[in-house]
């Protein structure tokens, strides 16, 4: 069974000593809500409305998430102590079940032809859910989230995102040197690209094609859908961002950083 999991893929240090650290992770996608009230992170994340209903069906028969505590019932926000033998099984057995009847039902779902932005939400409790998050504020999320009073779930995840975050050493940046996550050091990029580059890698959360290989060009051609439409999908845009200068003036969630939406959207 699958885990909560996490990896940084950007970390940044300021002129002025602000640090700015994407990480990528794996959490159950029944804790996004809770994960989402943070409202000084960046994030995207996959959508239920864009995966394969035939997939996404595939991944939670294969590797389903599991709560990682079977905690017994009381009253208030925090369970008992697990469940031991015939009841933990019982319990176990349920949320499989439960499983194998979302899985019918978005099965029939999809052979009478409805789309999958309603057929998957009945697969949400099941899914595992990836998420890129990018911020300069960590403290009162690790603070709560790793709390034991949270849920385990959501704890686990925030867990390994701190432990890949303290593992992490920041580059120091100089004025003007952009945060470009999923741009590796081995590639060669035209400099104009680069940004571009980075905010459809980020739109993806992931920065590979299916076939393993990085296609600069659907890159950019992502890039151009994201920035054209109408409203601007720019959300993605906000993990790519720059130093601030004495003059500018602080925008947006990134302290110290100016984002490449802000650019885009309102100019230099």
């Amino acid at each position: 069974m699958s885990q909560p999991s996490a990896r940084v893929v950007a970390d940044s240090i300021s002129p002025s000593g602000v640090r700015l650290t994407t990480i990528e992770a794996k959490m159950h996608r029944y804790v996004l809500a809770e994960f989402n009230t943070h409202r000084v992170f960046s994030r995207n994340s996959a959508s239920s409305r864009a995966i394969p209903v035939a997939k996404q069906i595939a991944a939670v028969q294969d590797d389903p998430a599991l709560p990682l505590e079977w905690g017994a019932n009381k009253p208030g926000m925090q369970a008992a102590a697990p469940l031991q033998g015939e009841d933990l099984e019982l319990a176990q057995k349920a949320w499989l079940r439960a499983r194998d009847a979302a899985v019918a039902a978005a099965g029939e779902l999809l052979a009478a032809g409805l789309h999958k932005q309603i057929s998957n939400r009945l697969l949400e409790p099941f899914m595992w859910h990836t998420v890129i998050v990018t911020s300069t504020e960590w403290d009162n999320f690790y603070e709560q989230r790793c709390s034991p009073l949270a849920q385990p779930e959501i704890r686990a995840c925030a867990e390994a995102m701190r432990a890949a975050m303290q593992a992490s050493t920041p580059v120091e940046f100089e004025a003007g040197q952009w945060h470009t996550p999923y741009v590796g050091d081995d590639e060669q990029l035209k400099p104009e690209d680069v940004l571009k580059i980075s905010s459809a890698r980020c739109a993806r959360v992931s920065y590979l094609t299916h076939d393993g290989i990085r296609d600069t060009a659907k890159d950019l051609e992502l890039y151009d859908r994201l920035v054209s439409a109408k409203p601007m999908h720019a959300s993605p845009l906000e993990h790519v961002a720059r130093p601030i200068t004495a003059t500018e003036k602080q925008l947006g969630n990134l302290r110290g950083w100016r984002q490449l939406r802000h650019d885009v959207e309102v100019g230099p």
